[in-house]
């Protein structure tokens, strides 16, 4: 009988944020995916965005030279994030939909519109042995898109689940999730999910049968700063009343 499992990626992006905030060294984000990898996290993933928000190049550079799991590299579509891909060679590459003005990605990718350069790229990431995933809705005409693209995986977006207050449209948008996972693993692509993820809402999508890889990473982060707070606190205390003694 054989074990499911559930390779968790941790994403590390605000982390970097609060380091870019003030502009300083710390946090640091190359210790941050270690630590997560050292407590369960089997890959790092990381957004590197056109504006340079939050993750850095050399936190791209860095995560893959010295993080001993494998590296989800997100990004926009753009030559010069393909060209950065084909250098820095991450395990993988999701494809997700970029807008300079939004606070987080709030959508699927639209592969419809955007097959002929999917497809090129999924050529060029794969020879430089790079496996492709699209960041999409829980769309059917999109995840076929996503098959005939050439794409390995898709990644299921999963805010508006996370998103849903009341019950049964939560339950409605699981239902359109569980469907698009199952119509994913036909078309033989991997099934991976994120966005929004929770302690209290993980449970649902992990618990769908297709998915073999959760991305999550502000909920960890928010409660990294929660349960940490009274380490550093006291910490801050004690370094200071050592100089009183």
């Amino acid at each position: 009988m054989t074990t499911r499992t559930i390779r968790l990626g941790v994403n590390i992006d605000h982390v970097a944020t609060l380091r870019q905030q003030r502009g300083t060294s710390y946090p640091d984000v190359l210790r941050a995916a270690q630590l997560a990898v050292e407590h369960g996290a089997d890959l790092i993933t990381v957004h590197l965005r056109e504006d340079r928000r939050h993750i850095q190049d050399a936190d791209v550079e860095a995560i893959r030279a010295h993080v001993a799991a494998p590296l989800n590299l997100e990004m926009a579509l753009t030559d010069e994030m393909l060209t950065l891909a084909e250098v820095v060679r991450p395990d993988w590459v999701c494809l997700v939909p970029e807008r300079r003005q939004e606070l987080t990605t709030e959508g699927g990718l639209d592969v419809l519109t955007a097959q002929d350069r999917i497809r090129a790229a999924a050529a060029r990431l794969r020879a430089a042995g790079i496996r492709l995933s699209l960041f999409v809705d829980a769309d059917p005409e999109q995840i076929q898109a996503a098959a005939e693209c050439g794409a390995d995986a898709v990644e299921l977006h999963t805010g508006e689940y996370a998103d849903a207050s009341d019950p049964q449209q939560r339950q409605a948008v699981l239902q359109r999730l569980a469907h698009a996972a199952s119509q994913s693993q036909a078309l033989g692509l991997g099934v991976h999910a994120g966005h929004g993820l929770t302690l209290d809402n993980v449970g649902p999508i992990a618990a769908l049968a297709e998915v073999t890889e959760l991305n999550i990473g502000h909920a960890i982060v928010a409660e990294a700063i929660m349960r940490g707070l009274p380490r550093a606190v006291a910490d801050m205390r004690a370094a200071i009343d050592r100089v009183l003694d």
